[in-house]
């Protein structure tokens, strides 16, 4: 399985200095920080899910990426983009708590890829606070990059483009349509997010078959349907089924939330809060015997986060009341464009150089004596929810929802 996300926010101009050593973070510095990143995620979903098909995206990408924004916010402005984020942290404390987080991420791991980055592209012209550079580089690692959008936006578009095309292994291209950069622009923040991972227990391929995937009641699909038997943690929710599916290592997995019935998703989704999810989660109890049916399914998403995130509550950074003197002193910068980009590729080894990894031995549903009880049947064979999580932090990584996996 493979999933990329980029998220950017582009700020321009028109429309009480930081801490440049931060304190080191605490692990419950971090909790607080994973808890609001997550309620974040649930809140975003609820704004999202009104629209029609696949949805997919990266809410610690977006969370990241506009910390940094939030880092240069004063006033009404960062007091809104405090209440969307939940950044219920004081600066001194969140930047710090995001960064450790952030380098967990890109520690290294051995059974598994996940990194991310972050980087500032300013206009040459401008003068920014020490301050606000210190931060951004000693909590996020984000490269400064002075570049020259008065003269050339396109060029520094492509530039840009071409870093988060770098930094997801060329998943996420063209992160930046014509005309988000203009010669009025004078900083883009970015952050990529990269995961790719095997399946701690993965499908075998000869068992994937061409069948139904029921988009409604009445209507249906061919698509190709993997299947295992085999052990997994899971929870009946009485309406739903919950069945998490670890990666190599055990610190990552995928949790699958299926409705029992075939137009229930709109009902979960509705229930869908990172309060629930949190309980969802510790119901998770080990389960020797499911029959696992999932759909091969491919997702690629793109977003213009503005309305939603002024609708959220956050309004006054995209307009030109917006503050954030605490980039340059001035209050002279507000956000034209919030943009993020999403993939994932999930199939029966979980990577797409499936016919170069090697499959681990895979369970077999087994003669079982009349007296034991039949094995849990968990067959994702209608619109689900999904979300990749840290099993460690408890911090959501990916959020979505397959609808019809052939799109």
């Amino acid at each position: 399985m493979r999933f990329v996300s980029g998220v950017l926010l582009a700020v321009l101009s028109g429309c009480c200095a930081l801490q440049a050593q931060p304190s080191p973070s605490t692990p419950s510095d971090q909790a607080q920080a994973v808890g609001g990143s997550n309620a974040f995620a649930a809140d975003l979903y609820g704004h999202l899910r009104s629209q029609p098909g696949n949805l997919f995206f990266s809410p610690q990408s977006i969370s990241a990426a506009f910390a940094m924004a939030y880092a240069g916010a004063r006033g009404q402005t960062a007091s809104q983009m405090a209440q969307v984020f939940h950044f219920t942290l004081a600066g001194e404390r969140l930047h710090p708590a995001m960064g450790a987080l952030l380098a967990a991420m890109n520690a290294a791991h051995r059974e598994y890829e996940l990194h991310a980055a972050d980087a500032l592209w300013a206009e040459q012209d401008v003068q920014f606070l020490d301050s606000y550079l210190n931060l951004t580089k000693t909590n996020y690692g984000a490269g400064f990059h002075p570049v020259d959008f008065k003269h050339s936006p396109d060029a520094v578009r492509n530039t840009i483009n071409q870093w988060a095309e770098q930094q997801t292994s060329g998943k996420i291209t063209n992160l930046m349509g014509p005309g988000t950069v203009t010669q009025a622009t004078r900083l883009v923040l970015t952050n990529a997010i990269y995961f790719k991972g095997t399946w701690q227990n993965p499908f075998k391929v000869d068992l994937t078959d061409d069948e139904d995937f029921h988009l409604t009641d009445r209507q249906t699909v061919k698509t190709p349907m993997m299947n295992r038997n085999g052990g997994y943690r899971y929870y009946d929710g009485g309406s739903f089924q919950e069945l998490e599916m670890p990666y190599k290592g055990g610190e990552l997995a995928m949790v699958v939330l299926l409705p029992k019935k075939i137009d229930g998703l709109a009902a979960l989704e509705k229930s869908f809060t990172a309060a629930a999810m949190s309980k969802w989660i510790e119901k998770l109890a080990p389960v020797n015997k499911v029959v696992l049916t999932l759909p091969r399914f491919k997702v690629t998403e793109q977003f213009e986060l503005s309305g939603t995130l002024s609708a959220m509550g956050m309004e006054q950074a995209f307009t030109g009341a917006a503050d954030f003197s605490g980039m340059t002193g001035r209050p002279e910068f507000s956000i034209s464009a919030a943009i993020h980009k999403a993939y994932i590729d999930v199939n029966e080894q979980g990577t797409e150089a499936a016919a170069a990894t090697a499959i681990a031995i895979v369970g077999m549903a087994m003669q079982r004596p009349n007296n034991e009880p039949p094995p849990i049947v968990f067959d994702a064979d209608h619109p689900f929810l999904f979300l990749i999580r840290d099993q460690e932090t408890g911090a959501i990584l990916f959020l979505g929802r397959v609808t019809d996996p052939t799109k």
